[in-house]
């Protein structure tokens, strides 16, 4: 009852670092039923493309070795040392050198076994000691198990399946050896190794389909054991993220350093640029200093109304231009020069600013207004 309420308590998707730390830990969903799928197949592929030339090498190696053995010297001097060696060499090279293509088709079709399975690691949490392996709580759960269950429903299907083609394609093999016309002993054996195909490759085409089958019970087996929590989906989200009060914390930081600095910038500055309410860009522009206007602060909303009351505070001139004002704010970067396409409409506000510092009475540019309220 407790694991299942606990499974039905998971109903979160498991996310991609949950998914990752389990395959670091080596829990994978895996399936035996490929290897053993390929393993049939690939005894077709030697039984119907390679015996044909295999064997009567083999053969051929076999029957050297007996027709030497008269003139192998089996004492124990040195003649018969060499003679053994020759042997054992002739011997092992030669079965080699002609099994090679089958191993080589084994091996390719057990590797290929593992790989179309997705996901393959080696990890060494998986052959560390366990008490839950010995445990006879957790054996007993295990032999009851939905997974146990399926397992035995398979190996059942798979030795009626296995039975059933052997039988069927067997006894139609041993029904025609004497219903074929005219049929010479010398060739039981291409007709038995025709028949081992036939019956290999039904076997195999069957593994085959109950390998996919439950490659995919096991990933859904897997996915569904991963799930998760919505109290593990957040402790995992504050792991990665961080816990969301320091989170807070560092934000209060970061903004009473934005603060600090408005307030140490805006005082500096030529002059503000304002949309009148929502939008405030600070620039500054030093003769001998400054390539081309900077952007020293910038804000909407409160931090605009900051930025204005500082400059009222400090004398610096604020205009209100509200296209210049909300493209320098979507454009120009804290510290960073105005663009150039920005250039002259900037440029006359300087001029303007730097003659009121002069006493020249003007107006101000087209589409800019002076404010002076308090």
């Amino acid at each position: 009852m407790a694991e299942l309420e606990e499974q039905s308590s998971k109903t979160e998707a498991p996310t991609e670092q949950k998914l990752r730390k389990a395959r670091q830990q080596g829990d994978v969903p895996g399936s035996r039923e490929p290897s053993v799928a390929m393993t049939v197949l690939s005894l077709f592929v030697i039984v119907y493309y390679l015996a044909p030339t295999v064997f009567p090498r083999l053969s051929e190696l076999f029957a050297r070795l007996v027709d030497g053995s008269a003139s192998i010297d089996v004492g124990t001097g040195r003649a018969g040392l060499q003679d053994l060696g020759e042997v054992v060499e002739m011997l092992v090279l030669g079965s080699v050198t002609v099994l090679a293509p089958a191993m080589i088709v084994m091996f390719l079709a057990a590797v290929f076994g593992v790989i179309v399975q997705g996901d393959t690691v080696a990890a060494v949490e998986r052959i560390k000691p366990k008490i839950s392996r010995i445990s006879l709580v957790e054996g007993f759960k295990r032999l009851f198990s939905a997974d146990t269950l399926v397992e035995f429903l398979k190996n059942l299907a798979k030795l009626f399946v296995v039975a059933g083609i052997g039988m069927w394609l067997g006894g139609s093999a041993v029904t025609a050896i004497w219903q074929i016309p005219g049929f010479l002993p010398e060739r039981i054996m291409d007709h038995s190794a025709g028949a081992s195909a036939q019956i290999l490759l039904g076997t195999g085409t069957i593994l085959a389909a109950i390998a996919v089958a439950d490659v995919i019970w096991k990933r859904a087996r897997w996915l569904r054991r991963q799930r998760m929590t919505l109290k593990e989906v957040r402790d995992e989200n504050k792991d990665s993220e961080g816990d969301p009060l320091i989170k807070a914390k560092r934000t209060g930081i970061r903004r009473q350093r934005a603060r600090q600095r408005i307030a140490t910038a805006v005082p500096k500055a030529t002059v503000i640029i304002t949309n009148p309410t929502h939008f405030a860009v600070a620039l500054r522009y030093e003769v001998g200093r400054d390539a081309s206007p900077v952007c020293v602060a910038k804000g909407t909303d409160r931090v605009a109304v900051r930025i204005r009351e500082l400059a009222r505070d400090a004398g610096v001139p604020i205009l209100e231009n509200r296209p210049l004002a909300r493209m320098l704010h979507a454009v120009v970067e804290v510290d960073a020069f105005v663009p150039v396409e920005h250039w002259k409409a900037v440029a006359e506000i300087i001029a303007y600013v730097m003659d009121l510092q002069r006493r020249l009475d003007r107006p101000p540019p087209p589409g800019s207004r002076l404010r002076t309220e308090n």
